[in-house]
């Protein structure tokens, strides 16, 4: 039942870490598993076979949601944004609850509140001002490799880092629709046992895959850094960084215009985000 409770958790991680604007990080402290997988990530070779078997099942679960479920969202997204835009909302603040339980205890003063203030204003900031770049042209050169690396580090990182959506970070720097057109291409190639489609495929998204696995790493060890050392504040910073997350989400939902069943379904998909964040959070 466990593990068929993380591959679940591992879906919902996965679809979020391919829609633009949606966090995964957030989703991984909406279901309380943040720690865990921050943990088991920076102590892959100190405790190689418990952080496997810890980290595989949601391994699992992200492949199935960013290749198979992720296209139903954006269908969804495309039908019925605003619904599906309170069903992420309730999955965030769903597991809300989760996230004040690191803060029981904690006697805050100003600085928490800069903290918590600093992130949630970041993040505001980043979708007002983030914009979007043209889209780029994968092509098989050294430079170009080499651009992949460094762009699947920043994808990571932000993958990460709570709030922050990966795939919107991707499209500002217009690598969003080149890489998610060259997985579904390679999907295609590989179905169709074209191998030198599938070999001039894994020659783009190897570096990009080698850039994802340094920065997932690199900020991992950092943020675990900064719980051991700064436990409250950087809680309060992942407060800030969350309670921020819906907020971005309703801003670019279509909300001009509503109509009374849109509203009323909106409140329906949203109770069924919380139960879910709820239950997988268990």
């Amino acid at each position: 039942m466990n593990l068929f409770k993380d591959i679940l958790r591992g879906v919902v991680i996965g679809i979020a870490n391919a829609i633009p604007g949606v966090s995964g990080g957030t989703m991984m402290v909406s279901m309380g598993i943040y720690d865990k997988l921050i943990y088991s990530v920076t102590h892959l070779f100190k405790q190689p076979v418990k952080s496997i078997k810890t980290l595989l099942p949601y391994f699992i679960g992200m492949a199935i949601g960013i290749v198979g479920l992720a296209f139903a969202i954006v269908a969804m997204f495309e039908h019925i944004p605003f619904q599906t835009c309170m069903l992420f909302i309730g999955l965030i603040l769903g597991g809300v609850p989760i996230l004040t339980g690191h803060l029981k205890g904690v006697r805050f003063n100003l600085s928490h509140a800069v903290v918590f203030l600093i992130f949630f204003g970041s993040i505001i900031l980043l979708q007002i001002f983030g914009g979007q770049g043209s889209d780029v042209a994968l092509t098989v050169t050294p430079i170009s490799l080499f651009k992949l690396v460094l762009v699947g580090i920043v994808a990571a990182a932000t993958m990460v880092i709570p709030g922050v959506s990966g795939s919107m970070m991707l499209m500002t720097m217009g690598y969003y629709y080149p890489v998610i057109g060259s997985v579904k291409d390679f999907i295609t190639a590989l179905v169709a046992f074209d191998a030198p489609k599938i070999i001039h495929i894994c020659m783009i998204l190897i570096p990009f895959g080698i850039g994802v696995v340094v920065g997932i790493f690199a900020v991992a060890k950092l943020i675990e850094m900064l719980m051991d050392k700064y436990e409250a504040l950087t809680y309060c910073g992942i407060m800030g960084l969350v309670v921020a997350s819906p907020v971005v989400i309703l801003m670019s939902a279509p909300l001009a215009g509503m109509s009374v069943v849109t509203v009323l379904t909106g409140a329906v998909t949203f109770v069924v985000g919380v139960v879910i964040a709820l239950c997988l959070g268990k």
